[in-house]
């Protein structure tokens, strides 16, 4: 958790929350470059309207980090991750309820798959706190997809919040105040983003959605304890 950690340093939270962001984009980008071959459609939208959306996103929740007290989302968060871990464990059987329910099978509209990108753009330019579970509960819910199959265009969409985020941050926050803490952390995203890209993408897709299953429960169990 980047975010206590910094404050813990003595950052005042929104320039950690921003250097927490900026020190994010090369392990994303890195992990990014590796699917880029492997990117699954979600839904009826196109790859590159949902990219411009969480581009567009990811700039107006870093705008509002700017001028909005940065703990805003602390109280929602461990609560928001919880409703998403519930939904990556119990996906399938919920999609299948709803699809019996509506009479045919779940899906969302391109328009709604956007709007729903939109709202987790905004939240992870502002916040952040695991905002690649949130989406990938979404899309498993609203849509049907695996979470294996989707983590691709998971980490690529966050490349994208974090890229247009981090443009923000740099011109206008105090992320640069903490040079040496923020090589630290680019280094290890970069690293970690890169490697953890190639062994996900080695990895068989049961054990892949059990791993991601377990960090969102272990972040959601972190979130409530630090709350």
């Amino acid at each position: 958790m980047a975010l206590p950690a910094l404050v813990a340093f003595g950052l005042p939270p929104v320039a950690a929350n921003a250097v927490s962001r900026v020190a994010l984009v090369p392990g994303a980008v890195a992990g990014a470059w590796v699917y880029r071959h492997e990117l699954v459609p979600v839904g009826p939208a196109s790859t590159k309207a949902l990219t411009a959306t969480s581009v567009m996103g990811g700039g107006v929740g870093a705008a509002l980090l700017l001028v909005l007290p940065a703990s805003s989302f602390d109280a929602a968060v461990p609560w928001l991750l919880a409703f998403a871990t519930v939904i990556l464990a119990s996906g399938r059987r919920l999609s299948r309820a709803l699809s019996s329910a509506l009479g045919r099978s779940a899906g969302m509209s391109s328009q709604a798959v956007l709007i729903g990108q939109f709202f987790l753009a905004v939240y992870g330019g502002y916040f952040g706190g695991a905002v690649g579970i949130l989406m990938l509960a979404l899309w498993h819910i609203g849509l049907g997809l695996d979470a294996a199959v989707s983590n691709p265009m998971r980490i690529t969409q966050l490349a994208a919040i974090y890229l247009s985020a981090t443009v923000l941050f740099l011109m206008a926050s105090d992320a640069l105040s903490a040079p040496l803490l923020l090589a630290v952390m680019l280094v290890g995203a970069l690293a970690g983003g890169f490697a953890g890209a190639h062994l996900a993408r080695r990895l068989p897709a049961w054990l892949l959605r059990g791993l991601l299953l377990a960090t969102a429960v272990l972040t959601t169990v972190l979130y409530f304890l630090r709350g």
